[in-house]
């Protein structure tokens, strides 16, 4: 039976954006929902960043270009980032305790990527989540590149989870496909 919802594709094709429109749709539906999703920083018309935005509107640093990071501690970087965790774990792991408990909900992951899967107690709270039966999860993986991420792996391996590619060219035909399966797995 299908449990999870996940969108997969290049960066920039709009996962965010559907993720997002998802849970508008969801939302006015009646369900309840907590989670967060990435955001691009920008300053000047140039990318400086990410941030977690909180779907309440809270939002915490990810990381930035590394001549902006914080000083000190041994750094996590990803291309020319620099990965800030103690913000994200900070605002992102509160939200995976306070969504085991209760009814049927659906929780946002945007996304599962390599910036997060530094933190190991953010791995432990998706893979609770994963298992978890009082919630759905709605999130975002890369596509395949490079070296495996181990934890992508094991979410595109399950039989409980519907995989979405996005494309430019499906990206606005979709939506309703995606509602659906969400609409399916809160059942």
């Amino acid at each position: 039976m299908m449990k999870h919802v996940f969108l997969t594709g290049v960066p920039g094709v709009g996962k965010t954006t559907l993720v997002k429109k998802v849970c508008d749709a969801v939302v006015s539906a009646g369900v309840s929902i907590s989670g967060f999703y990435t955001e691009e920083v920008r300053e000047r018309g140039r990318r400086v960043g990410f941030d977690v935005v909180t779907l309440t509107g809270d939002r915490g640093r990810l990381s930035r270009l590394s001549a902006q990071s914080a000083a000190g501690g041994r750094e996590c970087r990803v291309g020319q980032y620099v990965v800030d965790l103690q913000s994200f774990e900070s605002l992102a792991l509160p939200l995976f305790r306070d969504m085991r408990e209760g009814s049927k909900r659906l929780f946002v992951i945007d996304e599962i990527g390599k910036m997060e899967l530094f933190s190991q107690a953010f791995i432990r709270a998706v893979r609770q989540t994963l298992d978890a039966s009082s919630c759905s999860i709605l999130g975002t993986i890369p596509v395949p590149k490079g070296k495996p991420l181990a934890l992508v792996e094991e979410v595109r391996s399950r039989q409980d989870i519907k995989i979405f590619m996005i494309t430019k060219e499906n990206r606005d035909l979709i939506f309703d496909d995606i509602v659906s399966a969400v609409q399916e797995c809160l059942k």
